[in-house]
């Protein structure tokens, strides 16, 4: 049992460890990030508080990527936020056990939502833009950050002319169920939200992927990627304009992937601006 366990009275602990916990000189960078850094240490040991929250992080993440989507509320509250009519749908991994371990399965949709796309009626110009959101690993992640984003991107597309298609939600997806949805709705470009794989400080993260002319089989190199979207990171609000920049850009040149960049001014901005060193204040 560690020393930090309350058996010994709490006193101020210096470099030599003789109090109950031996600090991390790093301590004061803590404020800067969410990592996991200057934990100090009991003896030669992690002290106990900083373990409990790893194993607290640790059981988040596993119930983040266990946790089922509750697609119809979802649909709810998407129809009622974007005026859009929402796609329940499948991918061919018919259980959250297969979609772990076969994540190709993930990537298709299974034959009755792909027949359901077939047989709807096909708008003779197509759409601009699908959006495809899918659970991915984090339900969470979607549950939480879906309708806000959307409804700040939503804000910016409604200045301009965009033919959006019906919303799709895809139980058990991929990024690449996303080339399928897009290619069979007849779309020239798709956007998929999904939830990323879980951090021990990062649940809730979710990812957005932009791909021009879907098509079944492309390669990751075709999509343009926003990650971590979330209020503790990437706001939404920021994530909004990255990705209108992108779409516009996209849209215009007719392509994604590799050959487009962002070159929002913002970043640039960034770039052009001093850095400062926190470890030197």
């Amino acid at each position: 049992m560690n020393d930090d366990e309350g058996l010994l009275p709490a006193s101020p602990s210096g470099p030599s460890g003789d109090g109950v916990v031996t600090p991390n000189p790093w301590g004061s960078l803590r404020r800067f990030t969410a990592a996991r850094i200057a934990l100090g240490r009991s003896g030669v040991s992690q002290p106990t508080a900083p373990q409990l929250e790893f194993q607290l992080a640790h059981a988040r993440a596993r119930d983040a990527v266990h946790l089922a989507l509750d697609h119809a509320a979802l649909g709810d509250a998407l129809r009622a936020a974007t005026g859009l009519p929402c796609l329940p749908l499948h991918s061919a991994a018919v259980s959250r056990d297969i979609y772990l371990q076969r994540p190709d399965l993930g990537r298709r949709l299974d034959d009755a939502s792909r027949r359901a796309l077939l047989e709807r009626p096909r708008d003779g110009a197509g759409y601009d833009l699908a959006f495809v959101i899918a659970d991915g690993l984090s339900a969470l992640a979607i549950e939480q950050n879906v309708r806000p984003f959307l409804t700040a991107l939503m804000a910016r597309l409604a200045a301009e002319s965009w033919s959006l298609a019906p919303l799709s939600i895809v139980r058990q997806g991929r990024v690449a169920v996303g080339d399928e949805v897009g290619e069979l709705l007849g779309a020239r470009a798709v956007l998929v939200l999904i939830g990323e794989r879980p951090g021990l400080s990062s649940p809730d993260s979710m990812g957005l992927y932009l791909t021009w002319a879907p098509r079944v089989g492309l390669s990751d190199a075709a999509r343009n990627c926003i990650s971590n979207v979330r209020p503790a990171g990437l706001t939404y609000d920021d994530a909004a304009f990255k990705l209108h920049y992108l779409l516009s850009e996209s849209r215009r040149r007719q392509l994604s992937g590799v050959a487009l960049k962002d070159e929002t001014a913002a970043d640039s901005a960034a770039m052009e601006a001093p850095q400062r060193n926190f470890l030197l204040e």
